[in-house]
This record gives structure tokens, sequence and C-alpha cells, in this order.
């Protein structure tokens, strides 16, 4: 009984932070569940709603344009004006036609029977009357033509010819825009566009929420180990399996922030409005460029290339932002649980304190950091030259380039880290003082 009561602090404090080192690796493990799902689900989007098959597709364009001018077709009616316009101009050809057929008629001619034609044409028909007659022909005509049946051979042809256009102008797209959203469609199982913005809205939302509570649920795991230390600060037995769980919780930190969507950069076409005939043809949500990133998909994506220095870059950022990051917190473990012949150890000495020069996680935030303001930047400023507010056309861009979550818990586990090494040094030295007083 003595001896469970003298290790009932350890056991108990072991046993409460293993507890709260599980709700935080489940927490971590949610993050990068849910953040992949959320590339995916944007990556999705983005081939959906990709240019190459909206503004920039001329099978997009003929299909609008199309649509528009069948429209009009259909509900295409003379007004009084066009009807007065319309009877003048065919006045205007029949007296023409009158003018060629008197002059024809009257021209001297040279044979028995052509003098004979113009004989009885002089006899028999009289130019003042013939035009005389031409308003009331060119009414005819125009009645005629506003007549429901002649409209509707005139809409036929119209749209016969229109049609033909149709079929000659394409570019190819639309096959492969068809396969896609068909995979893309019942992957989301939705039928058109609208079912599919809207599931996809839904499924980011809910997918970010539940990001960010898992995110603040390991902020908090790891705010209460912190905490731990200021009310065992005296509790000198107490530190070395406090210490060492510790280590653990910023592992699962450095794991997390570095498999989790770091920076997502994304800009699109919000709208584009087109005036045709009086009829707007628009476009919305047209993607223009979307990534989205992770530390490990950087160095994936470096490694990948074909490039030579693209793969020692690669490995540079693998060695120096992930494996050194965890040979540093072995090398503190070691130290701090390891007996004096292992605490004293040059190499293990080395990983603990010397090898924080080579470590450079702190660096990558701030290379992180200062990329998403450079990348912002850029893009706003090449975006705004897209906002056109015309009356014939009118476009509106946005930029949703935004730092994801893994930066911020990587972000944690530098601050983190540096706490522990602080941490370390301070139980070091009082070892140090106890020791040279025994």
């Amino acid at each position: 009984m003595t001896a469970i009561r003298k290790h009932l602090p350890q056991i108990l404090l072991v046993t409460g932070l293993s507890i709260l080192l599980c709700i935080e690796a489940w927490s971590g493990f949610r993050v990068s569940a849910l953040s992949a799902q959320q590339e995916r689900i944007k990556e999705d989007y983005s081939v959906a709603n990709s240019i190459t098959f909206g503004i920039f597709s001329v099978d997009e364009w003929r299909v609008k344009i199309a649509s528009v001018l069948n429209g009009k077709i259909d509900d295409f009616n003379m007004t009084t004006e066009q009807k007065k316009a319309l009877q003048k101009r065919i006045e205007k050809q029949l007296k023409t036609l009158i003018d060629k057929a008197v002059y024809s008629a009257n021209k001297p001619q040279k044979g028995l029977g052509g003098k004979l034609k113009k004989l009885a044409f002089n006899a028999l028909v009289d130019a003042d009357e013939l035009y005389e007659q031409v308003p009331a022909f060119a009414s005819t005509i125009v009645n005629r033509i506003n007549k429901p049946a002649s409209r509707k051979r005139l809409k036929g042809i119209l749209t016969s010819k229109i049609d033909q256009l149709e079929k000659q102008t394409f570019d190819n797209s639309e096959p492969a825009n068809v396969k896609v959203t068909r995979h893309i469609y019942a992957k989301y199982q939705v039928s058109n566009a609208e079912e599919f913005e809207k599931k996809i809205n839904e499924l980011l939302t809910k997918t970010t929420i539940l990001t960010y509570h898992y995110a603040y649920g390991m902020a908090g795991c790891v705010a209460l180990a912190l905490g731990l230390w200021l009310l065992m600060r005296k509790q000198v037995r107490l530190h070395t399996p406090l210490y060492i769980l510790s280590l653990l919780f910023a592992f699962v930190l450095l794991l997390v922030g570095s498999t989790a969507t770091i920076i997502e950069v994304d800009a699109r076409i919000e709208s584009l409005n087109f005036t045709l005939l009086n009829e707007k043809l628009s476009f919305s949500n047209q993607v223009l460029f979307f990534q989205s990133k992770s530390i490990l998909g950087i160095i994936q994506a470096l490694i990948d290339q074909p490039k030579p220095d693209a793969i020692v870059a690669g490995f540079l950022i693998l060695l120096f932002v992930m494996i050194l990051p965890v040979l540093r917190l072995v090398g503190k473990g070691i130290h701090i649980w390891g007996r004096d012949s292992y605490a004293e150890n040059k190499l293990i000495r080395f990983l603990a304190f010397d090898l924080g020069k080579w470590d450079m996680a702190d660096v990558m935030v701030v290379a992180i950091g200062m990329t998403y303001i450079g990348l912002n930047g850029i893009l706003k400023n090449q975006l705004s030259n897209l906002n056109i507010q015309e009356d014939l056309l009118s476009t509106s861009t946005k930029n949703n380039t935004s730092l994801q979550p893994g930066y911020f818990i990587f972000v944690s586990y530098v601050l983190y880290a540096g706490i522990l090494s602080l941490i370390l040094k301070r139980i070091t030295k009082s070892k140090k003082r106890n020791g040279s007083r025994g």
C-alpha cells in the first residue's frame, strides 16, 4: 500500500495525460482526414466549374447564344411601327420592279415580235395605275407575312438555319465536359448544376466547421498539458513523466501540422454577364486556378518532379522540417528519461540541445506566411484587372486564397516545442544545482 501511495501521483498524472493525448491524437486524425476530404471536394468543384468548360468553351457559348436566338424567334411578333417600316420597304421594292418593267417594255425594239409586245404592253398596261396600287399590294404582303401560318414557316426556316450553324460551331470540349460532370454528379448524387452547387456548399460548410472544432480540441489538450507545468512546477519527481508525455503531444502537433492542408490558392470569376439582343448570357463561379497543399504534399510534389534541383529541395524540406524535429523530440526524451550515462552522451545532448540550429520548422512557418502574403497580393492585383463594368459586359472576380488549419497547427507545434526546450533547460540546470549540492 505504501508503494502504491508513493507512486499514486505519477499514476494519476500519466493516466490523465494519456487520456488527453488520446483525445489530441483522435482530434488530429480527424483534422487530417477532414482536411483531405475538403481538398477532394474542392478539387472536384474546380474541375466541374473549370473555366475550360465554361467561359473558354465554344460549345458553351454556342448553346447559350442559340438559346437566346431561338427564344427571340419564338417570341417574335411585328409591332405597328415595324409593319409600317416593312410596308415602306416593300413599296420601294415594288416601285423599283415597275420601273424596270416599264423601261424594259418601252426601250426600242428591232424585231416584229418585240414591237408587238411593246404595243400590247402600252395598250393593256397603265403604269400610273400600277404605281397607285403599290400601297395596296404592299399592305397585302405585310398582312400575309403576319398570318400565323406564315410566321410559323418563317420561324421554322430561321430555326433550321440557326441549328445548322450551331452544329458547325464546336471545339470538342463538350464530350469531355459531359463525361466529367456526369462522373462528378454521380459521385455527389446530384443531377444538375444547381443541386451540385448546393450540395458542395453544404459539404464544405460542414467540413470546415468540424475541422476547426477538432483543431480547437487539439489546442485545448495542449493548453491543459502546459497548464499542468504551472501546477506541478515544484513537483520535481513528476517532471520526467510529464515532460515525456508533453513530447508526445508535440509529436502529434508536428504530424498533423505536416499532413493537414496549410494553404489554398483559389482564384475564380464569380460572375460574367454578356448582353446579346437585350438578353443576358451568364457564367458563374468559373474557377481560374485552384491548388491545395500540405507540407507533406509540397514535399511529394517536389520529389515527383523530373528536375534534380526540385528533388533535392524536396528532400531538404523533408530533412529540416520533419525528420530533424522528430530527432530533436527523441533526443529530448532520452535526455530527460535516461540515466546520467545517456543524458550526458554527446549524441543525445546534440539532439536535445544543439540540433535546434538545424531544425527549420520555425523558418518554414515564416516561409509559408510570406508565400501566402505574396500570392494573395499578386492574385488580388491580377484579378482586379479582370473586373469589368460596362453596358454589354460585366465581370466580377473573387480571391479565396487562405491559410488552412494545418498551418496554425504547425505554428502551434513550433511555439509548443520552443516552450518545451525552455522547460528542458530549466530542468537540466535544476538537476545540476541539486547534483552539485549533493
